[in-house]
């Protein structure tokens, strides 16, 4: 046993150091990235915001939207494959789509079945979703996924340490997915012990899978999954060297999403939950198996209205980030970002008064 006694920060700790800016607007500010890969030929140009691969935000309906932002949606790996056949019979946006799936026999099987429709082509994107990426056998189905679809973009996870992202993208990963434990549908941290500060997790993964290069292709990436309960969370995962970043309950909630529609006193809330709950495995495996602890919550939360507001304002507040950096692309913010460690975010003095009344 030892300690590590350096602090590990998430994203509530630091803000971020303004500096002298040249900019004269917000929409100067280009948010697009353009990528190469280190396994995959393919060439990805968009702002790389990944919505998550739950049933309640990785939706067709979410994907339909967030395309026509160049944004990507991790569709949740629950569709069956006549749902996706019908649901790509007049999407064609490949750039804008991931096909999600697990590491059971059975998930890739029906990934077999997809591509034997001749439905790989209608995405650009794979994601291998589990909650622990440390497992051996992990990296034996991510070398088996990398086999089976050669030239596809292999988003891998999910693993929290330098040495464990460079174990995802030496195996085939293009891109590693970064967080365990800070989800707020996520309670593996209260039932395991486990976990990373995200702030942390992510300059550390991102240094060391931007570190494995290949002459003439693209290094190793990162995308920050979770942890973003604020827009400015987002703009700091990218400072801190995220090339994507995975949102959960900030798309959720919304008509887009999926989860049920309750209301209750008058008020609308929507159903989330995290995919390790006891209510997903119900729900996707018919129990929650006795070898099992529940790691997610299910919660209701208010209902938003239409996805598209949220993510204009989002937009806008990345924008709003690289002016007081004085960032014109969205590739440096991280060249640009200095973090300073603070006792508090955000002046609350006034939560306790009632401003719905004024």
């Amino acid at each position: 046993m030892r300690i590590e006694k350096d602090v590990k920060l998430d994203f509530e700790d630091v803000l971020i150091r303004p500096k002298r800016s040249t900019l004269k607007s917000r929409k100067d500010v280009d948010l697009e990235r353009t990528f190469k890969f280190l396994h995959s030929s393919k060439t990805w140009t968009g702002i790389p915001i990944i919505a998550a691969n739950m049933d309640t935000v990785g939706t067709f309906e979410m994907a339909r939207t967030l395309s026509e932002y160049k944004m990507v949606t991790a569709l949740h790996k629950f569709y069956n494959v006549d749902e996706i056949k019908e649901f790509f019979k007049d999407f064609n946006k490949p750039d804008s789509v991931a096909y999600s799936l697990g590491v059971r026999d059975e998930d890739f099987d029906k990934l077999r079945s997809v591509l034997a429709e001749g439905l790989g082509e209608k995405f650009n994107f794979i994601c291998l979703d589990v909650p622990n990426g440390y497992l051996e056998y992990v990296t034996g189905k991510l070398r088996e996924l990398r086999e089976l679809c050669p030239d596809h973009i292999i988003i891998a996870g999910n693993v929290v340490t330098n040495e464990m992202a460079e174990e995802l993208v030496l195996n085939g990963a293009d891109i590693a997915k970064i967080g365990i434990g800070n989800g707020s549908a996520c309670t593996t941290r209260l039932q395991t012990g486990i976990g990373y500060p995200q702030l942390s997790a992510v300059i550390e993964c991102s240094d060391a899978a931007h570190g494995i290069t290949k002459h003439e292709k693209g290094c190793g990436l990162i995308v920050s999954d979770g942890g973003a309960v604020h827009p400015s969370c987002v703009a700091k995962a990218f400072c801190g060297g995220a090339d994507f970043v995975m949102l959960g309950s900030l798309l959720a909630g919304h008509d887009q999403s999926g989860g049920e529609l309750i209301e209750r006193d008058g008020k609308k809330f929507k159903e989330y939950y995290g995919m390790s709950s006891g209510k997903a495995q119900e729900k996707h495996y018919g129990e929650k198996p006795n070898y099992r602890a529940s790691e997610g919550r299910s919660l209701s939360i208010p209902y938003k209205g239409d996805v598209n507001v949220f993510v204009e304002e989002l937009l806008g507040s990345l924008r709003s980030t690289a002016t007081y950096m004085g960032a014109r692309r969205l590739k440096e913010f991280s060249k640009r970002a200095t973090f300073i460690l603070v006792n508090r975010q955000l002046n609350k003095s006034l939560e306790r008064y009632n401003t719905e009344n004024f």
